[in-house]
């Protein structure tokens, strides 16, 4: 393994935290209705788990309401009934073959809330982009022990990383205070 190939393994891992970071942020509630919002219900659908979005077609009814619109007649309430035990604080009402899903007013108290865990879910991925980068080094420092490299190699290869890692950090800060934004938005 040369130093371009571990500066490549760290970047794309640190990409892939990155994108964890993304989908754990669709999670988090805003003010808004959003069908993305229900990515991580699963329904089950002849003794399968599968995600809501493969038994439903989801589309926004308005800024505070999401319609679920099931694909098979008897699905509706195996549909309603995750929805409502998903831990999302959902409470959704079957309208004829159309379940409504409104989205309840949020308070001040649970905005800030929502920031808290925001703020925590990016120190999370902080964490681990910090922990590649970690590896990265030791997996440098491994190559000039082995004589592959040489200790300036080394050195370029540290700043390199380095400059990847903050790079990376910045984009999670980024994401987080976009996020809050978002949530604290009324």
């Amino acid at each position: 393994m040369t130093i371009a190939d571990i500066r490549k393994n760290a970047e794309h891992k640190m990409q892939q935290s990155i994108d964890a970071f993304k989908t754990g942020l669709t999670k988090v509630r805003t003010g808004r209705a959003n069908p993305a919002l229900l990515d991580t219900v699963h329904v089950d659908y002849y003794g399968s788990m599968l995600p809501l979005s493969q038994v439903a077609n989801l589309s926004l009814l308005d800024a505070r309401t999401i319609g679920v619109a099931p694909w098979e007649k008897g699905m509706g309430a195996k549909i309603e009934k995750a929805i409502r035990e998903s831990d999302l604080g959902l409470n959704p009402a079957s309208q004829g073959d159309l379940i409504r899903v409104p989205m309840p007013p949020m308070t001040e108290e649970r905005r800030k809330e929502l920031t808290k865990v925001v703020k925590g879910e990016g120190e999370t991925a902080k964490i681990a982009i910090r922990n590649l980068r970690r590896d990265a080094n030791e997996a440098v420092k491994k190559l000039v022990k082995d004589k592959i490299a040489s200790e300036d190699d080394e050195r370029r290869a540290q700043d390199d990383i380095q400059k990847l890692t903050d790079r990376m950090i910045n984009e999670v800060d980024r994401l987080v205070v976009s996020k809050e934004q978002d949530i604290m938005a009324v």
